[in-house]
């Protein structure tokens, strides 16, 4: 299953170079660029972890790609997404976000179903992911 959040991603994987045009990009538009990285990809979890500080001041992506390429040889099995931020008055929100890493295995998700008071019938998503063991070892094979 793979796993589809934020911009292109029922697209193939971007290349390096596609994510730096896109970089470039954000940049133009003035959006502050971040990295975070989990390896809990469920839909309601928007707390990835951030990768080093926003980069408010930068102008050129090859210093998010730097720092990108650091975050992948240290989390190698883990999802990483780029997010690019508008501080303009009136936005001050996340403007574009897209995942430029996978693990190599993307194990998906399963209907959970709970019988609650009257006969009713909740029902939730759990990833396979987070049932898999620690934080850092879900993906360990």
């Amino acid at each position: 299953m793979r796993i589809t959040q934020g911009c292109f991603s029922f697209l193939p994987d971007l290349s390096d170079s596609q994510i730096g045009a896109q970089i470039h990009y954000c940049l133009n538009q003035g959006w502050a660029v971040a990295l975070e990285y989990t390896d809990d990809p469920h839909p309601r979890n928007t707390y990835w972890s951030m990768w080093g500080l926003p980069m408010f001041d930068l102008a050129d992506p090859a210093g998010v790609m730097q720092e990108l390429q650091a975050c992948r040889e240290a989390n190698p099995g883990h999802y990483i997404r780029v997010n690019a931020f508008d501080s303009t008055k009136g936005w001050e929100t996340v403007r574009m976000s897209f995942i430029v890493q996978r693990p190599p295995s993307e194990p998906g998700f399963r209907l959970v179903r709970q019988e609650t008071g009257g006969r009713n019938l909740r029902y939730t998503l759990e990833s396979y992911a987070v049932g898999a063991g620690t934080e850092g070892a879900r993906y360990a094979g």
